[in-house]
């Protein structure tokens, strides 16, 4: 666990929280989870005192349990502790918190010691007589021992052996300094020697006053002994209690720590819920100061962290990890709760730092093996390896480490991994369990901006960040010479191509979806007309049966003589003929193009009518109904109408460039730009993004693929700016 915490960054944060206990534990919390955080909700609310520090009560417990007799002081820390229960049971407390406080009953009998004692834990002079004289009598013979040493010190007989007039304390015991002579003139015991060579002496007459001070204080001390035995004999019988209300306290003071903490930095509660989704919205750890927050949805098994040196990535995986751990004890994060989720881990093991050392004589390399070795038999784990690839050639650890990882998804791990080697991220990144995110790099202003993109690899920037960290530019241009450009523009094609990959992985990955949704809505639709084959059947079936006995009757008719008896089959048949009801299944409503309708559960509206059927859209998928199956439904938002006027632009351009820009400015402007290319009347425009970090031109093509006027946009063509451009088309 200390390690854990160590590797965590967690040292300053756990001792942050220990200080605002009022007595020393640990910080998790035993019994139901679920209640403890009802618990803390509760008391967030509540305005309360915290409780004073507390001694570890452990001891004396096994000593009542002996039949033992406490001390005065001992005795104090119970009462204390009920004391201060006594008081949260008061305060306006609501739900399951009050309902906890209210099972805890204080006997009478111990509420009455409240009156026992002072706030220095000693018994009230006005609960015993005796008391009250005895320190009555000391305080005289405190007053006596002053006023003999004032005696002395003006005396004339011994003004002459003394050596100053100030009153010594010499092992506790106060005395005059005298030089030799002084036994002719005053009787009196030598404590010491002085290192001038006079002596500390305490006279007989102070002495004798002190003698009879201390049997006093023995007669206040037989008196403190019989109310100690009279508690303790109280406290032997509610030896259950205190054990309980004992434990009680300590709930308490972890749910008072947890809260203060989390009203002094301005944190936030996270109940773990029974997935292992991790999602963390406006989240950073919380020993950053000023720091950036970010936000990360993680709910496949494997986040693969890739990117800018220094830029934050080992911080991240961290954070991550620290939010889950804190989290699961109950312990409070600068988070946005109410938009965040973090699944419950049992066990967290953490491969950061570099396990070779002369002590424990193992190679990196080694290390990180026996790491990985041991991880199969851990149950229910949130593992986090940063440099995975640490110790050994990059493109073995590649493969490797790819293996490793592909086993423990198989066993239901939940990883974070960091690496730089592109070609690991590429073999893992075809998983369909491996979620990707890439710190960015603000290469406008050469420095790393500790964000996060979802769904790319990033570039790691050495070069970059070594500039920024001192290195000479000389050098690094030497570097960039030796490693060659070809390699490093070929790099750059590699990292576009991943990306562009998992893009078209994540639209076929829609495609599929969206085809499963229509098979699911083909069947329902299947399942429907074969319910109304049914119904048909049903109806054609009873009216069969009716129209039988309606003919029965007729006949009937036929055999009676008298012809009042033929009228009155007639009549009777005529009866039966009126109780067939046949619904007219051709009439129908008058339907529009633009009407919403309902066929049975699906609502969508009509866009297109071919004589007997119309054409209805329903969530992006179309349907052709019959509108004799349809009904008129009222349409969830009124059109209203309205008269848009516009004057044809002069300033209109066929293209527009967002370099340089961050996201929310670009498209902001080349939303302008395109409503400003529409009323000019063009067909076609080119807009320049840059391909930099890739975070514009994901924010542009998301844009484009999302505006109702663009047809279709591409790539230009290389001599139009290639992949840092788009052909738009209206």
């Amino acid at each position: 666990m200390k390690t854990l915490i160590q590797k965590l960054d967690l040292n300053s944060y756990i001792n942050e929280f220990k200080k605002l206990l009022a007595r020393d534990k640990d910080f998790f919390l035993e019994g139901d989870y679920n209640l403890h955080f009802k618990h803390i909700k509760e008391l967030e609310s509540v305005e309360f005192e915290p409780p004073n520090e507390i001694k570890n009560l452990d001891k004396e417990l096994v000593h009542l349990s002996k039949e033992g007799v406490l001390h005065l002081e001992q005795s104090f820390e119970f009462v204390r502790i009920c004391k201060y229960f006594s008081y949260l049971k008061k305060l306006k407390f609501e739900k399951s918190l009050r309902e906890w406080l209210d099972k805890i009953v204080i006997k009478p009998e111990i509420l009455e010691l409240y009156e026992y004692f002072d706030e220095k834990a000693q018994i009230k002079d006005e609960l015993d007589e005796r008391l009250k004289a005895i320190n009555q009598n000391i305080s005289l013979k405190n007053e006596e021992i002053k006023l003999e040493f004032s005696r002395l010190l003006n005396s004339q007989n011994i003004s002459s052996y003394l050596i100053d007039r100030q009153i010594h304390l010499i092992n506790g015991e106060e005395c005059l300094l005298l030089r030799g002579g002084f036994s002719s003139v005053l009787k009196c015991k030598i404590l010491a020697r002085s290192n001038s060579g006079g002596f500390y002496v305490l006279p007989l007459c102070i002495e004798n006053l002190l003698s009879q001070k201390e049997n006093l204080k023995s007669q206040k001390e037989e008196i403190y002994y019989e109310y100690a035995k009279k508690i303790s004999s109280i406290f032997h019988k509610n030896l259950s209690f205190l054990k309980f209300i004992n434990k009680a306290f300590d709930i308490f003071d972890s749910y008072s720590a947890r809260v203060l903490l989390a009203k002094q930095k301005d944190y936030e509660f996270v109940l773990c819920d029974k997935s292992k989704d991790i999602v963390l919205t406006d989240f950073a750890h919380p020993v950053l100061k000023n720091a950036k927050k970010v936000s990360i949805d993680f709910k496949k098994q494997v986040l693969l962290i890739t990117g800018v040196n220094a830029g934050g990535k080992s911080m991240l995986l961290k954070g991550i990890m620290s939010a889950c751990f804190l989290s699961k004890y109950l312990l409070p994060i600068p988070i946005n709760s109410s938009k965040s989720k973090i699944g419950s881990f049992k066990n967290f093991i953490s491969i950061i730092e570099d396990p070779q050392n002369a002590k424990n004589d193992i190679s990196t390399f080694a290390g990180r093996m026996l790491e990985f070795s041991k991880l199969s038999d851990k149950q229910d784990l949130l593992l986090g390896v940063d440099e995975i690839e640490l110790g050994t050639d990059a493109n073995e650890a590649s493969c490797l480490y790819t293996v490793l990882i592909s086993n423990l998804i198989k066993e239901k791990k939940k990883i974070i991994i960091t690496t730089h080697h592109k070609k690991l991220a590429l073999l893992l990144a075809k998983n369909e369990e491996v979620e990707l995110v890439a710190a960015l790099y603000d290469e406008k202003n050469a420095r790393v901006s500790y964000e996060f993109l979802k769904g790319t690899i990033g570039k790691s920037y050495a070069f970059e960040s070594a500039l920024r960290y001192g290195i000479k530019a000389d050098l690094v241009k030497e570097a960039r010479e030796l490693y060659g450009k070809d390699k490093e523009d070929l790099e750059n094609i590699v990292s576009k191509n991943i990306n562009l990959e998992l893009e078209l992985k994540s639209k076929i990955k829609k495609i599929e979806n969206k085809e499963v949704k229509l098979d699911k809505l083909l069947q329902r639709l299947k399942e429907q007309e074969e319910s109304s084959k049914n119904k048909l059947n049903a109806l054609v079936k009873d009216l069969e049966f009716k129209y039988y006995e309606a003919i029965q009757e007729a006949k009937k008719a036929l055999n009676f003589t008298e012809l009042k008896d033929k009228q009155r089959s007639i009549n009777k048949a005529n009866e039966l003929k009126s109780k067939i009801k046949i619904k007219d299944n051709n009439k129908t409503q008058t339907l529009n193009i633009g009407d919403f309708v309902k066929y049975n559960d699906i609502k969508g509206e009509i866009i297109s009518i071919n004589k007997n059927e119309a054409l209805i859209q329903s969530d992006n998928i179309s349907l052709r109904v019959p509108l004799s199956f349809l009904v008129k439904i009222q349409q969830q938002k009124q059109k209203t109408q309205s008269t848009v006027k516009f004057q044809k632009t002069n300033t209109a351009s066929v293209s527009l460039d967002l370099h340089g820009l961050r996201s929310e400015e670009a498209i902001e402007k080349l939303d302008k730009f395109i409503s400003d290319a529409l009323i000019a009347g063009f067909e076609e425009v080119l807009v320049y993004h840059g391909i930099g970090t890739g975070k514009l031109a994901f924010a542009v093509k998301e844009f484009l693929k999302t505006h109702k006027s663009v047809k279709e946009f591409n790539d230009a063509p290389m001599n139009q700016g290639g992949f840092g451009a788009k052909i738009v088309k209206f």
